[in-house]
């Protein structure tokens, strides 16, 4: 049987994806869109075009069997899933491949290879799942590297403990989503972390990152899931103690989540685990406006209620996800419990979203007690265009468009006067860069004291260009959110892509102290180099 290959240009398997029909109507919907003639759609990247360099170096006999230095796998490797990522390999561009990939199997593995490298002095980088959308998995572009090392988890992918009566369980780094959840279903629980790279990406991808999931409010990061982690240094392993909270000093599981790879490699954590729900209330509700949805929004985060959905959209960003045709706003909401009916909780969401001139649907306060709560009318169908949306990434890239996001965080009595600017400011430079252009914005989590917007761009670009451009409105956007204020990320990491605006917003003595810490667990700078810092 032949193995089901993923794509080592794109998103998903080889086999997914938007088949040459679907490719060609989504260009003629976009030139229409923009009123252009026509959109060519390029021919996706073959293994047999690369011309990757020599490997610079050659694993040890006792480790050479779990190492790699095909083609396919330095070349996978050796990007994200980025806008970025998927141009320069449209491009065959890669001329700073990995020169070997590893994928240990057990951790004793792992320490052999880490122990090789730091030995060696080549550069390391952890890879999960490679959904990387800030440049966090590729090697370093500069230092007196020997040479570079893929670090690839994916086979520590077991849940190996369950605590049935703390409700959590110890679960290996390298895990994927679907295959934790496939572990812990028949035990009648669920991480419920959904991030949208979810089904390629890891545990140990989420806790370095610090991952934003599925939960709008309450629980919206994995750090509201981690009771302790093990992590392996080039300076030994470091084990934190298992605990449901504790007050003694700060915390070494807050020093690696968020760490992305820079301090150690995540074997193994215990995560709290929940339920698996079993009552589920949901409602679209349309406002007149972007603002007036803001204000029940921040109503509903506000009132303690934690809906496990609380996402608005604006009306451009509602069209894009078939939700309507473009004229109103759009809050998707949505409640659930694996304990009890949630008529209480809907209903008097329901009332703030009233408060502001929100539109009520029949039967929005009713419980279910299956999936379809979530599923139907404009719910259902910016969930199927969240989900879709990295598939049909690669094809946009294909046609010479400019797709991105950025995403960040501000205040809620910041908020209206910050939006306006960065509309404002990537709106200017979209139109300047690329002609025209469309800006949307959506909410990602809702915090009582601040929502968390994201911002989505597409225009045409001019093919060869593309990152080019890019990178000029990015400058001018993220420079924008530098000033005002808001967060350069909230929930996509730092990693190479981040970096000099997170250099800013960053306080120099935690900087300092943070480069302490990686000169005492990664002496020689191996570790993820140019992410969060340089060695």
């Amino acid at each position: 049987m032949t193995e089901r290959r993923r794509k080592f240009w794109g998103w998903g398997y080889e086999d997914q994806g938007p088949n040459p029909t679907q490719q060609r109507h989504m260009a003629e919907r976009m030139a229409k869109r923009f009123g252009l003639d026509s959109f060519e759609i390029a021919p996706s990247p073959t293994e047999a075009e690369l011309k990757l360099r020599a490997p610079r170096v050659t694993p040890p006999t006792a480790i050479a069997s779990i190492c790699s230095s095909s083609t396919y796998d330095r070349a996978g490797h050796s990007y994200g899933k980025s806008f970025r990522d998927i141009v320069r390999a449209f491009r065959r561009d890669y001329p700073n491949p990995f020169d070997v990939v590893a994928f240990p199997r057990d951790e004793q593995e792992l320490v052999r290879v880490l122990e090789w490298c730091d030995a060696e002095r080549i550069a390391v980088s952890p890879y999960g799942g490679g959904s990387s959308v800030a440049g966090g998995v590729e090697p370093p572009s500069s230092g007196d590297y020997r040479g570079a090392v893929s670090i690839d988890l994916g086979r520590l992918d077991k849940v190996v403990e369950i605590d049935r009566e703390s409700r959590a369980a110890r679960i290996q780094g390298g895990v994927l989503g679907p295959a934790m959840e496939d572990q812990l279903r028949p035990h009648g629980y669920t991480l419920r972390h959904y991030p949208q790279s979810f089904e390629f990406s890891s545990l140990g991808g989420w806790i370095a990152t610090r991952s934003g999931g599925h939960f709008a409010t309450l629980y919206t990061h994995i750090d509201d899931f981690v009771e302790s982690v093990r992590v392996v240094t080039p300076s030994g392993i470091i084990e934190s103690f298992r605990l449901p909270g504790s007050g003694a000093g700060p915390s070494p599981d807050r020093m690696f989540i968020g760490s992305e790879g820079t301090l150690g490699i995540i074997t193994e954590a215990w995560m709290r685990l929940q339920d698996r729900p079993t009552f589920r209330a949901g409602a679209s509700i349309s406002f007149p406006d972007f603002e007036a949805g803001a204000k029940a929004v921040r109503a509903i985060s506000q009132a303690g209620l934690y809906p496990a959905n609380c996402r608005l959209l604006d009306p451009g960003e509602a069209a894009n996800a078939g939700a309507n045709q473009g004229e109103a706003a759009v809050m998707v909401l949505a409640f659930e419990s694996a304990d009890h009916p949630l008529e209480p909780w809907m209903k008097r969401a329901l009332e703030c979203c009233a408060d502001f001139g929100g539109k009520i649907p029949a039967e929005a306060t009713k419980t279910r007690t299956d999936a379809e709560a979530t599923h139907e009318g404009a719910a259902g169908a910016w969930r199927n265009a969240f989900l879709n949306a990295p598939y049909l990434r690669d094809t946009v890239v294909a046609m010479g468009m400019v797709s991105e996001t950025f995403e960040t965080a501000i205040t809620w009595d910041r908020f209206a006067e910050f939006n306006a600017q960065v509309m404002a400011t990537a709106r200017d430079a979209v139109t300047r860069v690329c002609g025209k252009g469309t800006v949307t914005v959506r909410f990602t989590h809702a915090y009582p004291d601040g929502p968390a917007p994201y911002y989505t761009i597409l225009a045409p670009g001019k093919r060869g260009s593309q990152l080019e451009q890019w990178d000029e409105i990015k400058r001018a956007v993220s420079d924008k959110l530098n000033r005002l204020g808001g967060t350069i990320t909230h929930h996509h990491s730092v990693g190479r892509d981040h970096r000099p605006w997170y250099d800013r917003q960053r306080p120099d003595g935690f900087a300092s102290a943070l480069r302490a810490v990686k000169r005492t667990l990664d002496p020689k700078g191996i570790l993820n180099p140019g992410v969060l810092f340089d060695p």
